[in-house]
């Protein structure tokens, strides 16, 4: 029996990560509604896009690649175009991909990669080195040894007991190490790290790492740089733990609010629609900017209130009202 087992060490740092996205993660699954999940996933679905493409040099924004994704005709350089259409395609495919399968892998470079690449949906045929603008940082295996190296890398996928946020980051790792195509391996290696989290929990199906790591680019490849140095993947596995992290955490707002003392009263004094003097009236203040600022403007940026004529939110006649995620969180903290 082939057991191939990757090196890495489990560090205290790594356990708390793994410990402290775990507990996010739990507050989050409680915390999304059907309705606002399906929102998220699709704000969510386009930022990763863009960050993943972005890392590979595409300079389509996001405003671009929503038109895309809405089937408008988008100027600009028709690779980029491919390249988005292509990545959207695969994450549309993303809930039927087991993340143990070569084949499936295969079939996910095929989409990502199609007409970008002549060899897409292949294994490398010749040698290839990891660029970091004109520097090669990492010389890969030879091609030859490729689909001997991917296939212990699945093998040990599919046997390891090691906790899925440090087994998508190892998995990841390899992957990079291993480089095992022409083109498309560092959008390929994200994407994959995600379909594992996403079996761990289907959260990760929505939650943009890609666009943090986008940020930390650089960091991005010394972490690679310094996994491959000590034949060890634990800087690796550091670095993505801190980004997952991030990424939860700062996800956690837009699917909870942190709500204020000030924007709980006003939830609380709400009955039907109300009026702006009304509500400052009955919570029993006088003064109309402080009002605005902290207790109308957050509520309504949190999406915890709506305005009766949102197309003339300086109507005198405004009213406002509570949204089914104000109820729910009245529901959640009211009578306190």
């Amino acid at each position: 029996m082939n057991a191939y087992q990757p090196p890495y060490t489990i560090t205290q740092e790594i356990l708390n990560r793994v410990a402290a996205i775990s507990e996010v993660v739990g507050r989050l699954t409680i915390l999304t509604d059907q309705a606002k999940a399906l929102r998220l996933r699709r704000i969510n679905r386009i930022r990763t896009v863009h960050g993943s493409l972005a890392i590979e040099g595409n300079t389509l924004s996001e405003a671009q690649i929503t038109a895309i994704l809405e089937g408008k005709r988008v100027i600009a350089p028709p690779r980029e175009v491919r390249e988005v259409k292509n990545a959207l395609d695969a994450y549309d495919r993303f809930e039927n991909w087991k993340p143990v399968s070569e084949e499936d892998l295969l079939e996910a470079h095929r989409i990502l990669m199609s007409g970008l690449i002549d060899e897409a949906g292949m294994y490398r045929r010749s040698g290839v080195g990891v660029m970091a603008g004109r520097e090669v940082i990492h010389m890969a295996p030879p091609a030859h040894r490729v689909p001997h190296l991917m296939a212990d890398l699945f093998d040990w996928l599919s046997a390891t007991d090691a906790h899925p946020l440090v087994a998508s980051s190892v998995f990841h790792y390899e992957f990079e190490f291993i480089h095992p195509f022409a083109d498309g391996n560092g959008r390929l290696g994200r994407l994959w790290q995600s379909l594992i989290l996403a079996r761990w929990n289907p959260l990760f199906a929505d939650i943009p790492v890609e666009s943090l790591i986008f940020e930390h680019q650089a960091e991005y490849y010394q972490a690679l740089q310094e996994s491959t140095r000590q034949a060890d993947s634990a800087p690796f596995i550091t670095f993505i733990l801190r980004m997952i992290l991030d990424t939860v955490t700062s996800s956690a707002p837009q699917v909870s609010p942190q709500v204020t003392p000030q924007v709980g009263e006003l939830l609380a004094a709400i009955r039907g629609e109300m009026g702006r003097k009304a509500l400052q009236s009955s919570l029993g203040l006088s003064d109309r900017k402080s009002f605005r600022e902290r207790y109308l403007k957050p509520a309504l940026s949190d999406g915890l209130i709506e305005m009766a004529i949102p197309d003339k939110p300086n109507s005198r006649l405004q009213k406002y009202r509570l949204t089914d995620e104000g109820r729910q969180w009245l529901a959640q903290h009211g009578d306190g």
